[in-house]
């Protein structure tokens, strides 16, 4: 007798009270005459190894945290960062000076034309932030890869002697700025948090009321091939990952063309960062993994703009849609923004609130969970880092999906469900097929063995 193939399976559903709750098993049978929709998987073709899912440490995040009592601190931590308990985040991002989500702009080195960094401190982010990242590392069993993106420069290094506003690195400040970067990467590691990779620059074709700064593509291969990439070179820090671009989908294969066709650039970047502000265009991701196979593609930031959107659904499905297609377009990591915000979708020094998966109500000193943060729970806790991207293939417009293998032998396939009626459908395997359904406005995860 044939021991029995079972598939473990979890939902979450607009319509139900099921929030990553996990369903009866099905089981796997001998496959029979093809019938309707189905989902067919196949481990035999193996596409990108995945680093892993996260999101972002910022200073309005963390002083939220510190206002919420210490009890309820640990538990958004927790919901996040725990392997056993929470969505078993591995990759992070913070920013390099202040941004948007920082209580005002500030950097960590704001003396008129120190090119030395004599004066260069990172205090301001030792009261919350660092605290913050620390506490994280711990939960996460400290597997924790962190990559940093400064917004803006110091205001003394722009055109427009401003950190807000766009301006421009000034040419004669190129060395300095990027000596910045390496004194950033050594004085988080003195402070017990290694530094995993950096961005060139967040959004650098957007001139924001915020902290920003612009970049042709021509500067910023320049600055990566003439002073970035030597200054982590020369100091013995080869190995912090350097990514361009940081910016949206819609022009991310032609940013990425302009600096990595120089070889001499090419060869100090490990990969490009994108956003999703600017519509889908995910087949721009596909392009640039198939012109520059050898460069890793990662998601670097992506929010539900304008409000905190308490209770919403199409958040969740935002996020789970980009995720499962930029996934199937060979990303290696998603990254969310702000882990979360309080009540009005900050703090934020220039108004730009916007929500984030968990909003702490510092007033009413609750944790209120978004349809986005268990959206990405079904992905962030079942497809670990170091998994395998395996063939997917959904023969409905309606059900979208994507699959990994696990290093432990599991298969982790999410489905997803925008449409307003439930759906019946085969989980397929070779030879193998799973009588299942997913209602209307939902999410699964089907979790199995792989080994025969």
């Amino acid at each position: 007798m044939t021991a029995q193939r079972l598939v473990r399976q979890f939902c979450t559903a607009r319509d139900t009270a099921d929030r990553l709750a996990e369903r009866a098993p099905i089981e796997f049978v001998p496959a029979s005459e093809p019938g309707g929709p189905a989902v067919f998987i196949d481990t035999q073709v193996k596409f990108q190894a995945f680093l892993g899912f996260g999101g972002a440490f910022t200073e309005a995040g963390a002083t939220t945290l510190d206002r919420m009592p210490a009890s309820l601190r640990q538990e958004i931590l927790a919901a996040y960062f725990s392997p056993q308990q929470g969505h078993g985040y591995t990759v992070c991002r913070t920013p390099i000076n202040s941004c948007d989500f920082s209580l005002g702009n500030y950097a960590y080195a704001e003396v008129e034309d120190d090119v030395e960094l004599k004066h260069f401190s990172i205090d301001r982010d030792r009261r919350t932030l660092i605290p913050m990242i620390r506490d994280a590392i711990e939960l996460a069993g400290g597997q924790l890869s962190l990559f940093a993106s400064p917004w803006s420069p110091p205001a003394w290094m722009k055109t427009n002697r401003r950190m807000n506003g766009g301006g421009r690195l000034k040419p004669e400040y190129r060395q300095a700025w990027a000596d910045y970067y390496v004194r950033y990467v050594r004085e988080y590691g003195k402070a017990g948090i290694p530094i995993w990779g950096v961005t060139v620059q967040n959004e650098p074709e957007a001139s924001q009321t915020w902290d920003s700064c612009l970049y042709t593509g021509e500067e910023e291969r320049d600055f990566v091939r003439d002073y970035l990439g030597p200054a982590l070179h020369r100091v013995g820090l080869a190995d912090v990952r350097l990514i361009i671009w940081d910016h949206n989908r819609d022009r991310m294969y032609e940013r990425a063309k302009i600096v990595l066709d120089d070889p001499d650039a090419a060869r100090y970047v490990w990969g490009i960062g994108f956003h999703w502000y600017c519509g889908d265009h995910f087949d721009n991701v596909q392009l640039t993994h198939d012109a520059y196979p050898d460069k890793h593609l990662i998601f670097t930031e992506g929010c539900q703009e304008g409000w905190p959107h308490l209770g919403a659904w199409e958040p969740g499905e935002r996020y789970a849609r980009s995720i499962i297609q930029d996934l199937n377009r060979w990303t290696a990591a998603w990254v969310d923004w702000n882990l979360v915000l309080d009540e009005n979708g900050g703090p934020n020094h220039v108004n730009n609130f916007c929500s984030a998966p968990i909003i702490a109500d510092t007033q009413a000193g609750a944790v209120r969970y978004q349809s986005s943060y268990y959206y990405i729970g079904h992905f962030s806790r079942f497809i670990r880092p170091g998994a395998r991207r395996v063939v997917c293939a959904s023969t409905s417009d309606a059900l979208e999906s994507t699959a990994f293998l696990n290093a432990d032998g599991t298969v982790a396939a999410v489905v997803l469900n925008r449409s307003s009626q439930a759906i019946d459908f085969d989980l397929k395997i070779p030879g193998l097929q799973a009588k299942t359904a997913i209602p209307a406005r939902g999410i699964k995860t089907y979790l199995f063995d792989d080994r025969r």
